[in-house]
């Protein structure tokens, strides 16, 4: 099971890729596997030397209680402190940020998919939506010539 942020390829440029584990709850780790995530928004946190996942949206389990449960809450990312190191010294520097692009089941382990990120202007948008549709165009057209 495997659920994607798409908004994160419209918004930025994914420049390297490191998978995260995730400290969750029972009821978030069972809503996960259900497939109530909602990644759009959300991105890495460093505070005090830990990396936190801010504003990602994980509904709550149906069988679970729900007083009390916050959706949006802060949470806690596993990582190796080299790992850690390696990604400050990548954003400090540049004008970077990690965005969360995946979150997926590895075996029983729920993982985080994370991108350092350099965001696009909006001319790289609407350029990147031009590019599409002319691509998509010549491929009709070429399919239309060998029917």
């Amino acid at each position: 099971m495997k659920i994607i942020n798409k908004k994160v390829f419209y918004d930025y440029e994914i420049v390297d890729r490191l998978e995260a584990g995730i400290n969750l709850t029972g009821a978030e780790v069972k809503a996960i596997r259900g497939g109530h995530v909602d990644l759009s928004g959300s991105f890495v946190k460093f505070v005090a030397g830990e990396a936190y996942l801010v504003n990602a949206k994980i509904y709550s389990y149906s069988f679970a209680r729900k007083e009390g449960y916050d959706e949006k809450r802060t949470r806690k990312l596993l990582l190796h402190r080299k790992e850690l190191i390696a990604l400050k010294s990548k954003i400090d520097g540049a004008n970077l940020t990690i965005v969360p692009i995946s979150v997926y089941t590895n075996h029983r382990l729920i993982k985080i998919e994370l991108g350092v990120a350099k965001g696009k202007k909006q001319y790289d948008k609407k350029a990147a939506i031009k590019k599409r549709d002319l691509d998509r165009d010549i491929e009709e057209e070429f399919a239309g010539r060998l029917r």
